[in-house]
C-alpha cells in the first residue's frame, strides 16, 4: 500500500529518499492535475524547485505528469524562490502554483506547496481537496514523457521568473532612495533561493551565504536568531553596519539585525512596517496576524484606527483574508509577512526592502525607529523556544492544555487563555506564554513576551521545567 502523503500547516514536506521520492512526487502532481481538470481555473501551472537536493528532478516529474494530463507548465531553468512563482501564477494567468521546496526545514527535506491565482497559498478547502484524490499510483509510465516534445509543442515554456520578480521590485520601491542613502546594509540568504535578488538590484550590499549549497552547510535554512550566529558575528566585527536582513530557504520569511548586531524579531517587524504604510505612506487597510503574534499589534492597529483580526496558525488563513478583504499588512510570529500593494504572500526580501526604504527616507536607525513604535504600543521582547521531545511528553503537555490543568507558571498566574490555535495563556497586560505542537515539524513551540529578554527566557526555561517534568 502507497504511504498516505498529508498537507500540513504549509505544504506537503518530507525527508528527501525516504517518503520525498520521485513516485510519490508524482502522485500529488497527477492529484493536482486532476484537480485542476475538474475546476474553473486556467489549466496553466507556474513551477519551480528552490535550491535543494534534486530540485531539478522533482521539478521535470510534476512537470511531466502535468504536461501529461494535459495541463500547460511554465517552468524556470534553476532554482526560484516561493515569492517568484507565487508573483508568476498571478501575472502569467495560471490557475495554480508549485513550487517545490520545504522552505526553512532542515536540508534532508523537501516538499511540495500549492499556489493560487491570485499569488498566494491555495486555501486550506482546497489543499485538502487535492490531498483526498491522490492515487495510489500514477496510471501511466511518467519518466517516458519527453519535455522536448511538449517544448516544441508550446505546451511547456521555459520562463525566466527571477527577472518578473526583480522588475516587480523596481517598479514598486525608491531603490535609488536605498542606493544614496550611505547605508551600510548585509543581505544573508542562507544558501537559498533569495540569493541572486539582492546582487541584481543593490550590487553594493554586503553578501553572506549567497553561492548554491543544497546542504546549507548542515543548518535549517530558517532566520531566527540561532540560525544567524555567522551574520550576528558579521556585523559585530565590521562596526559600521546599519541593518542586516536575512532570508531562509524559499525567501519567504524574513530575519532582521540593527547595527548593533540584535536580532529584531517578527514581532517588531509586523509594527515598524504598519508604521511606516499608515504614518508615512498613508495607507490604510485591516490588519490581520496569526495567533502566536504580538497582542501589541491590536494596541497599533486600534491607535491608527485599522481593524484587526486574530487567525490560525499557517499563512494560508491569512492569505485568504487578504484575497476577499482590504488588507493592509498580515503577518506571522515566523517572519511571514505580506502587505497590500504586493501578492498576498510572505515575502522576506518585499519585507526587507521596505525596511531598507524607510530607514533611507526617515533618515533614521532601525533603534530610533523602534523608538517610535514603543512611543505608541510600550517597549517589549519576545522569545520562542523549540521542545524537541518525546511523543509521549508532548502529548503529555497537549492533554494538560486541553484540561486547562496550568492555573500557574511558577510565580506567574494565569489570567485568562486563549484557544483559537494553541494555548495562549496571558498573566498580565505585558507577559503572555504560549504552548503549541508543530503542524510541519515534531516539536512543541513555547513562545513567550515580557518587558525584558531576560524575563521573556525565565517564563520560557520555567515553562521548559514543567513541562519535561
Amino acid at each position: 500500500m502507497a504511504h498516505k502523503i498529508k498537507f500540513g500547516t504549509d505544504g506537503w514536506r518530507a525527508i528527501i529518499a525516504e517518503e520525498f521520492t520521485v513516485e510519490n512526487v508524482a502522485r500529488v502532481a497527477y492529484a493536482t492535475a486532476q484537480w485542476l481538470k475538474q475546476s474553473n481555473w486556467t489549466k496553466r501551472i507556474a513551477l519551480g524547485h528552490d535550491c535543494r537536493f534534486a530540485g531539478e528532478l522533482f521539478a521535470e516529474t510534476v512537470a511531466k505528469v502535468l504536461l501529461h494530463e494535459g495541463i500547460d507548465v511554465k517552468m524556470s531553468r534553476g532554482f526560484v524562490s516561493t515569492p517568484m512563482i507565487s508573483l508568476a501564477a498571478n501575472q502569467l494567468d495560471c490557475g495554480l502554483g508549485v513550487i517545490l521546496t520545504a522552505s526553512h526545514n532542515p536540508p534532508s527535506y523537501n516538499g511540495y506547496k500549492l499556489k493560487a491565482c491570485y499569488g498566494g497559498p491555495l486555501t486550506p478547502e482546497k489543499v485538502q481537496e487535492i490531498e483526498d484524490i491522490i492515487p495510489e499510483s500514477v496510471p501511466f509510465d511518467y519518466a517516458k514523457v519527453d519535455l522536448k516534445d511538449y517544448e516544441i509543442s508550446g505546451e511547456l515554456e521555459i520562463v525566466d521568473f527571477e527577472t518578473r520578480y526583480v522588475k516587480h521590485i523596481e517598479a514598486n520601491f525608491d531603490l535609488d532612495a536605498i542606493r544614496n542613502s550611505g547605508l551600510n546594509l548585509v543581505y544573508d540568504a542562507m544558501y537559498g533561493a533569495g540569493q541572486n535578488v539582492i546582487r541584481r538590484i543593490l550590487p553594493e550590499v554586503a553578501l553572506l551565504h549567497c553561492e548554491h549549497n543544497p546542504s546549507f552547510m548542515g543548518q535549517a535554512p530558517e532566520p531566527i536568531q540561532k540560525n544567524l550566529q555567522e551574520l550576528e558575528a558579521y556585523i559585530k566585527s565590521k562596526g559600521n553596519i546599519h541593518c542586516a536582513l536575512a532570508t531562509d530557504g524559499d525567501a519567504d520569511r524574513i530575519g532582521l539585525y540593527n547595527g548593533k548586531g540584535e536580532f529584531v524579531d517578527s514581532h517588531h517587524i509586523i509594527l515598524l512596517l504598519m508604521h511606516y504604510l499608515v504614518k508615512y505612506k498613508h495607507q490604510t487597510g485591516k490588519v490581520v496576524t496569526a495567533f502566536s503574534t504580538t497582542p501589541r499589534v491590536g494596541v497599533m492597529a486600534k491607535h491608527y484606527n485599522l481593524d484587526f483580526e486574530v487567525v490560525k496558525i499557517g499563512f494560508k488563513y491569512i492569505a485568504g483574508i487578504m484575497v476577499d478583504e482590504d488588507v493592509l499588512i498580515g503577518g506571522e510570529e515566523s517572519g511571514g509577512i505580506a502587505v497590500k500593494g504586493h501578492i498576498p504572500e510572505r515575502d522576506g526580501i518585499w519585507m526587507g526592502l521596505i525596511i531598507w526604504e524607510f530607514m533611507a527616507k526617515s533618515g533614521k536607525t532601525l533603534d530610533e525607529l523602534i523608538a517610535e513604535v514603543y512611543e505608541i504600543v510600550g517597549a517589549f521582547k519576545f522569545e520562542r523556544n523549540d521542545l524537541h521531545l518525546s511523543e509521549a511528553l508532548k502529548n503529555k503537555a497537549v492533554e494538560k492544555c486541553q484540561n486547562n490543568a496550568f492555573t500557574h507558571f511558577g510565580k506567574y498566574t494565569v489570567r485568562e487563555v486563549g484557544t483559537i490555535d494553541g494555548w495562549k495563556f496571558f498573566f498580565d497586560d505585558d507577559r503572555w506564554l504560549m504552548i503549541r505542537a508543530s503542524g510541519t515539524e515534531p516539536v512543541l513551540r513555547t513562545y513567550a513576551e515580557a518587558p525584558t529578554l531576560e524575563e521573556a527566557r525565565e517564563i520560557l526555561a520555567i515553562t521548559e521545567q514543567m513541562i519535561r517534568n
